[in-house]
């Protein structure tokens, strides 16, 4: 039996959470839900109401969710209060990404197509990588991150809560960047990137 899921958030981005979950042929989405609670349908599922509505899907059986929002202390924050709530999150893994064996998941992630994540990498709650992006070996991507489409984190690379790293952009080995830190569109990361920082260039600095 196929697991019942409710989409919180509308956007493109859950255009392509959608894409994926059916691609996976296990869940059966009820729904999507949005800040104002009315829209058309998205990718042919229906928008159901705003966040007041997901105790009652709940309560209806509606057990799990996924949230599909880029912003990641808006989806961090989701996170939080489904978790009160009392659902239960999937992953959504494209099948046209490589995820090695000896990865391990945490749960609520989003894993793109074109996506390769190596050997012995962990991948923390409510992560998205993004279109393309390829995670080497011995990597840690904290919970609540963001890799965006085309990037290239080489091996041993630290990723901590809740960092966005930019589309395309690239990290060389044992770089650790900080948790809430920003890295720029197209940056190339060569040192360590301190806390609540933003970074760009080539190579990335905190100031150009």
């Amino acid at each position: 039996m196929k697991k019942k899921i409710v989409i919180v958030g509308a956007s493109g981005h859950a255009k392509v959470i959608i894409d994926i979950l059916k691609s996976q042929g296990s869940y059966d989405i009820v729904g999507c839900t949005n800040i104002i609670g009315t829209g058309e349908q998205i990718e042919g599922i229906p928008i159901i109401g705003n966040d007041s509505v997901l105790p009652l899907l709940l309560e209806q059986g509606v057990k799990h969710a996924f949230i599909a929002i880029g912003n990641n202390k808006i989806r961090m924050a989701m996170f939080d209060e489904l978790v009160q709530i009392g659902f239960g999150f999937v992953n959504a893994i494209s099948p046209f990404a490589y995820v090695s064996q000896s990865a391990r998941l945490g749960s609520g992630i989003a894993i793109m197509p074109g996506v390769v994540i190596n050997a012995n990498s962990k991948i923390e709650d409510n992560v998205i990588i993004n279109t393309g992006a390829t995670i080497d070996h011995d990597n840690i991507i904290a919970s609540h991150s963001h890799i965006a489409p085309g990037c290239n984190l080489a091996g041993n690379v630290t990723v901590e809560k809740g960092a966005f790293v930019g589309t395309g952009a690239k990290i060389i080995p044992n770089v650790r960047i900080g948790k809430w830190s920003i890295v720029g569109a197209g940056s190339v990361v060569i040192r360590n990137v301190e806390n609540y920082t933003k970074v760009f260039g080539v190579p990335a600095k905190t100031n150009l």
